[in-house]
């Protein structure tokens, strides 16, 4: 096992300095960064301590790890509902990988172990792994064919567990140096390479993410197999024939799976929205690695389209709950918002990828929008409690039967608790980034990197109170004067841009300006990409301050949405807030915030394990006790951060607030 593990380790490096063509930014590795930060830290150490257990437990109690001792023996009937239920293993030992890596704990090191040893025995001898096929062979679930991959283009996830394993193999592998799960993993794609391909079974997977999978089983062994079939699989895409193109359903049409066209052709996001932006990930990484101009191409069409018209306020994507998918342009519905948080993170892995190609703040501006508000909302503060979709509104006389007003511990599809899992330990990994002697400070979150930059070992520790307060401190470690270019985003909230477009924007202007300087000077940094550029020579304990105004701005959306006329929305920082029953005398729906009302904020630090919160005096619509009168008092009015409402129970949220009354209906309960 050393003697393997010991090859893979040179293979890796040789891989590393052989490649020529990749991302012309690279990001930080996780590992290299230590947090000490009050926001994140105990969200990432209460998803190793509850969520990542918590989800252990709830594969083994559901029936998860039962499918794979089953197919081991290949007796007994498959006990869960969906055959991507393997999958939620995957993920789960993707997130402990993460957490080990940053966190080592023997206990979770040997479960992990025991997981993997599992899912070797259930490994078919060709490589084939699929526990719904595997138990029994004969008595097939609907889900798929009688022959292996029959039915991949629609229903089976056969290609998309493979992915997952992948995307887990390589995590573990990294994180451990073990290669016990990265066996199974290859001896997978060996066979998937051998199958499929332009003059072999020619079928695009029918959900994304084995192209992300693969991609990283390149980068780890260097075999030009698993590129060329992952670019094989996006290629593929909009060459079946067997769907109705003149169709304007996007499961007749093939848009449902970003297969009705090729995709350099299409020029929005469409359908599924998970699926979505895992291909749309893959497709990045292939125009990074291939230098493909056409894939680029496509990719920057795709995110012009979806942030400038299909996009929440929150970050959130996939606004149709039939088919978790993207509505047409300006079809943003808050009653019927569907938000999957899936979506949300898949949505982080495309930006963060924009940006390694682009080196544009605007990307990361996107991402963090996603990270601490359509992403974080997902999971509950208790960190074993999930929401699958993300609401921008919940009324309970018009509740939407599909709307989730309250967290659930666990889903028959629990597809987004696992991914969570996965996501919160690598965030570490968002946080900087490399090109050369440039150095990249995207998000603020307080911790110490280490960094090789011009064959210098340099530190740098950020140190905020992020994100309640916008004044941030950098200060550089360095044995050795050092030179090179710091270069720190200016979020684009910060100076009145409320996104990257104008599907949202502030509705006032703001004179507040971002300060810089340099051990207590303050220096006229030039701007370019969205990045402040402080070019300099840098010595032992400079120290760089930042200050971002931070003030509760109200935000409006392009009269194309329909659904927001005459409403404001609210943001303070990279945080959106909404108002949660709770603290508004019990409803949300009946409140008007008039343009003149005064917003103020205040700390709480006694609810949602402490928050900024927003103050006002609103009106409230009230009913007459015998229900022949309507009239509108003065009460006080409090919004919360976004991401924590729906954790002190259930009751009406809203996100959008009308500014005035502007019609009236009469609704019979």
């Amino acid at each position: 096992m050393k003697l393997l593990i010991l090859f893979f380790s040179f293979k890796l490096l040789l891989v590393v300095n052989a490649q020529q063509k990749d991302y012309p930014i690279q990001a930080l590795d996780f590992t290299k960064v230590t947090l000490h930060d009050h926001f994140w830290t105990p969200r990432i150490e209460t998803n190793r301590l509850v969520t990542i257990p918590t989800s252990f437990a709830r594969c083994e109690s559901t029936g998860r790890v039962k499918n794979f001792l089953m197919a081991a023996s290949k007796t007994g009937k498959y006990c869960t509902r969906y055959p991507f239920d393997d999958t939620d293993i995957y993920k789960t030992i993707e997130g402990a990988s993460f957490s080990l890596a940053m966190h080592y704990d023997a206990k979770l090191d040997a479960y992990v172990d025991s997981m993997i040893q599992i899912i070797a025995n259930a490994q078919e001898p060709d490589g084939y792994l699929y526990t719904a096929r595997t138990i029994d062979k004969i008595n097939v679930n609907p889900y798929f064919g009688k022959e292996r991959w029959a039915k991949e283009r629609e229903s089976s996830h056969e290609l998309y567990n493979a992915g997952h394993l992948y995307e887990a193999a390589a995590a573990h592998y990294l994180a451990t140096k073990k290669t016990a799960l990265l066996n199974i993993a290859l001896k997978n794609a060996d066979l998937v390479c051998s199958v499929f391909g332009a003059d072999k079974l020619q079928v695009a997977p029918g959900h994304e993410i084995i192209e992300m999978g693969l991609i990283k089983l390149y980068r780890i062994t260097g075999k030009l197999a698993y590129l060329n079939t992952a670019k094989f699989f996006i290629e593929e895409r909009g060459n079946f024939k067997g769907y109705d193109a003149k169709s304007k359903d996007p499961f007749k049409n093939g848009a449902y799976w970003q297969d009705d066209i090729p995709v350099k052709q299409q020029q929005e996001a469409e359908g599924h929205a998970v699926r979505a932006g895992y291909l749309y990930s893959a497709m990045a990484d292939i125009a990074a690695l291939t230098e493909d101009k056409e894939m680029l191409a496509a990719v920057d069409r795709i995110w012009n389209n979806e942030t400038s018209k299909k996009m929440y306020v929150q970050g959130g994507v996939g606004a149709i709950g039939d088919g978790e998918r993207f509505g047409a342009n300006y079809e943003l519905p808050n009653t019927t918002a569907y938000n999957e948080t899936c979506a949300a993170i898949a949505n982080i892995y495309f930006n963060q990828r924009m940006f390694l190609l682009h080196g544009d703040a605007k990307y990361i501006d996107i991402l963090e929008k996603v990270l601490y508000n359509g992403f974080l909302s997902g999971v509950g503060l208790d960190g074993k409690t999930f929401f699958y979709t993300n609401a921008m509104q919940i009324q309970h006389f018009l509740q939407h039967p599909d709307m989730e007003a309250e967290r659930s511990g666990w889903f028959e599809c629990s597809c987004c608790p696992t991914n969570i899992a996965r996501l919160m330990p690598s965030i570490p990994g968002y946080i900087y980034a490399q090109k050369k002697d440039i150095v990249y400070a995207n998000l603020f979150i307080s911790g110490t990197a280490s960094l090789l930059v011009n064959n210098q070992k340099i530190q740098i520790k950020q140190e905020n109170n992020y994100p309640w307060d916008g004044n941030l401190n950098f200060t550089i470690l360095t044995d050795q004067a050092t030179a090179f270019s710091m270069q720190i985003r200016i979020p684009g909230w910060s100076i009145n841009q409320a996104i990257p477009n104008n599907l949202y924007h502030f509705s006032n202007h703001s004179n507040s300006m971002v300060s810089i300087s340099v051990n207590g000077k303050s220096v006229d940094y030039q701007k370019q990409n969205g990045y402040a550029i402080l070019n300099r020579v840098w010595n032992k304990n400079d120290v760089i301050k930042v200050i971002l105004p931070m003030e509760a701005r109200r935000v409006i959306s392009d009269s194309l949405l329909k659904d927001n006329i005459g409403k404001t929305s609210l943001q303070r920082g990279p945080l959106m807030y909404c108002a949660e029953w709770i603290d508004n005398a019990g409803k949300t729906s009946n409140i008007i915030l008039s343009k003149s009302a005064t917003i103020s904020t205040s700390i709480n630090p006694n609810i949602l394990n402490g928050v900024t919160v927003l103050n006002s005096q609103a009106s409230q619509i009230e009913i007459s006790s015998n229900g022949l009168e309507v009239k509108t008092i003065t009460k006080p009015f409090t919004a919360i951060p976004y991401y924590a409402w729906a954790n002190r129970g259930k009751g009406e949220m809203t996100v959008w607030i009308p500014e005035k009354i502007t019609a009236t209906d009469i609704i019979s309960k």
